[in-house]
């Protein structure tokens, strides 16, 4: 063999060495395809709106790995649900590649409820969904301002501001329906509980305004009432629905010499 080797000129041994090194490297590029499995890839299957348990039996008997990247919320996605692949569906990868998941909790989390008292009825729907909160139902009241939001219930009851509620909790807000066109005789309400009085208003589409004192016993006495029963001269004002009355409350029941003297 060496014999054949030295028998040959100088360029020829070096053309014959380059012809073993390009053959040699063609065998490398060959077979570094077989070693790397490069031919050998699989079409990831779609698992979007499988249970997780279901979409990592799949994709593990498929010969991939299966991973959680994150945890979401979706109220129209079943609970512990793919919502989202990655690769993608259809999407050609090697073997033994991880699918990365994103998976719907298995409840809705808690969040604070927002003030709606006092906004408008586009305000309130812009912030219900910017908390993922939704509108559930209107209900309209007597009141001046036409469509601002005066109380907030969440499963019949009135719900305060910063409450946990959990996502996507339907809420019921009642709204103002603004002033009635047609007067009314101002109710004459001194000498009634606090909640008759409301129930009075209630009746006849007019507003609770402001109670003196604050937090006033509900079964405490109307004494004295803004706008009053009768005007100064003697006639019964006049108010149309929706329009507030202002109602000072005292423990003792009111005597009848008092109504005169407040002009009821």
């Amino acid at each position: 063999m060496f014999k054949f080797i030295t028998g040959k000129p100088l360029w020829a041994n070096i053309l014959l060495g380059i012809g073993v090194l390009l053959v040699l490297f063609f065998i490398f590029l060959q077979s570094l395809s077989w070693i790397t499995r490069h031919d050998q890839t699989l079409a990831v299957p779609s698992v979007t709106g499988q249970s997780y348990e279901e979409a990592k039996k799949l994709l593990e008997g498929q010969g991939f790995e299966v991973e959680i990247q994150d945890t979401v919320y979706n109220d129209t996605a079943a609970l512990l649900s793919v919502v989202k692949q990655f690769p993608s569906a259809e999407t050609k990868v090697k073997m033994n590649r991880t699918v990365y998941l994103t998976i719907n909790r298995d409840a809705a989390p808690d969040l604070e409820m927002p003030k709606l008292v006092g906004l408008s009825f586009r305000g309130a729907q812009i912030t219900l969904q910017q908390q993922k909160l939704k509108l559930e139902d209107t209900i309209y009241a007597p009141y001046f301002a036409r469509d601002m939001v005066l109380e907030q219930h969440y499963k019949g009851q009135q719900i305060k501001e910063g409450t946990k509620i959990p996502m996507g909790s339907g809420i019921t807000l009642v709204l103002g329906r603004g002033e009635g066109t047609d007067q009314m005789e101002v109710p004459d309400m001194f000498g009634m509980t606090l909640n008759e009085a409301k129930v009075i208003l209630e009746s006849n589409g007019l507003t609770l305004g402001t109670i003196q004192p604050s937090g006033a016993d509900p079964n405490g006495y109307v004494f004295k009432q803004y706008p009053a029963r009768l005007t100064g001269s003697g006639n019964v004002n006049k108010i149309k629905q929706g329009q507030f009355i202002d109602l000072w409350i005292q423990t003792e029941k009111p005597l009848l010499s008092d109504s005169t003297a407040q002009g009821h």
